[in-house]
């Protein structure tokens, strides 16, 4: 069975085999709903993100559902595109009367979607994938009204790493490449920032707009200030046709790359060749159980390993929102906004991805006894302002063209790399 297929499957209706056991006993379903581009130039990472929701809706539905009723997934296409994520969110909770909102990916979509429908229909969104810290600025100004979480941490701190990164390789020209978005603004600020703190010189900072047959006009632009390396911020489809043609331009091939292109599609689209020297940055999942189980599971349903941005980050949002809602008893948003802090980051006994971790959940949550869902990324904790914190590696790519790990950065490392370049 094919990664779209499985995902039509699910998305259509997740109420078969043992699922439809449980559906037939409370004889309900509540619809949960994402809005992620899963055409254009993205396509092949949103529908492997949807995947990932589909697949965390498929593990609680076969624990029983939430809140007493099965789980219906519906997955709405943005294609990229701020207004048609504003449609697709509106059909979902006018229509589909959803309580809950997962995506967007990109931060200039999420963004929009939040201010126009999540927080006027009291919705809760959680996103994956946006990273921009405009989001926690908003939090602060109360404009979010706490209906807004993410799974994984800011731009900023990526920004500021790979900045350090660089200049610990001794790279003192760098230019920048990035995506014309919020998350590539933030992330190409984060990095100016940082790289001229430490004494390097940022020699170009060049947006490109998405969905582009050729970038070679952003690609001389970057070009001009002589560079000795690039920091190429961008997903996948566009970022391989950047840095194709920065190579074939004649752009150094020490590379220093964003977290969007730690995916196997990016690595076969540019050559294994040209990677040698690149070092890229991540989110680092947590090594233990409750990432194994997930890393089990994906590979078990989809047949490979699940390496692509988003994944981890996507099952854990899915996996927060059905666990709340199961707390709080029913398929509202307020009170699944009210009840996510009381699943995660508490004392509680610790509950995994899968079937199984989710039915302990639900047995827990029934008798009356606290618990924390610790994820496919590791522990989870959203502090005031819908954020969390985490661990953060670098990787690179082998010569077989495998994805892999050279250095981890802990909590403590990442907030030392914050500090040393602003100290305030």
């Amino acid at each position: 069975m094919t990664r779209s297929l499985c995902l039509a499957l699910i998305a259509g209706s997740v109420l078969a085999g043992s699922a439809g056991l449980a559906s037939a006993q409370t004889g309900c379903t509540h619809n949960i709903g994402a809005v992620l581009s899963i055409t254009g130039s993205m396509a092949a990472i949103g529908s492997a993100i949807g995947d990932a929701a589909a697949l965390a809706v498929e593990h609680m539905n076969a624990a029983g559902g939430a809140a007493g009723c099965q789980i219906n997934f519906i997955l709405r296409d943005d294609q990229g595109a701020p207004n048609v994520g504003i449609d697709a969110a509106k059909t979902l909770v006018e229509i589909e009367r959803v309580p809950v909102l997962l995506g967007a990916i990109q931060s200039g979509v999420s963004m929009p979607i939040l201010t126009s429908v999540a927080v006027p229909a009291k919705v809760t969104q959680i996103s994956c994938c946006s990273s921009a810290p405009a989001f926690t600025a908003l939090a602060r100004e109360g404009g979010t009204q706490g209906y807004w979480f993410r799974t994984l941490p800011t731009s900023l701190p990526q920004g500021v790493v790979m900045a350090t990164l660089g200049r610990e390789k001794g790279y003192g020209r760098t230019a920048i490449i990035h995506v014309n978005s919020d998350y590539g603004v933030s992330m190409a600020r984060a990095f100016k920032e940082a790289f001229e703190a430490l004494g390097g010189t940022v020699t170009a900072v060049v947006p490109y707009n998405q969905e582009q047959a050729s970038y070679r006009a952003e690609v001389n632009a970057a070009l001009q200030g002589e560079p000795d390396s690039l920091f190429l911020v961008a997903f996948p489809a566009d970022g391989a046709t950047a840095l194709r043609e920065w190579i074939a331009f004649g752009g150094p091939t020490r590379l220093l790359l964003s977290n969007a292109l730690r995916a196997d599609e990016f690595v076969r689209s540019v050559g294994a060749e040209y990677l040698a020297d690149a070092a890229g940055i991540d989110n680092a999942q947590i090594a233990g159980p409750s990432v194994d189980a997930l890393n089990a599971a994906w590979a078990a349903r989809f047949g490979a390993a699940p390496n692509g941005p988003g994944l981890h980050t996507m099952y854990d949002a899915a996996a927060v929102a059905l666990l709340a809602m199961e707390k709080a008893g029913a398929a509202d948003g307020t009170a699944i906004r009210d009840a996510i802090r009381e699943i995660t980051g508490g004392a509680g006994t610790e509950v995994f991805p899968g079937p199984e971790g989710f039915a302990r959940a639900k047995e827990l949550i029934a008798a009356g006894q606290p618990v924390r869902y610790v994820g496919a990324t590791g522990p989870i904790a959203f502090d005031a302002n819908g954020d969390v914190t985490g661990p953060l590696l670098i990787w690179g790519v082998a010569a077989d063209g495998s994805l892999t790990v050279g250095d981890y950065w802990s909590n403590e490392r990442v907030a030392e790399a914050v500090a040393a370049v602003n100290p305030g």
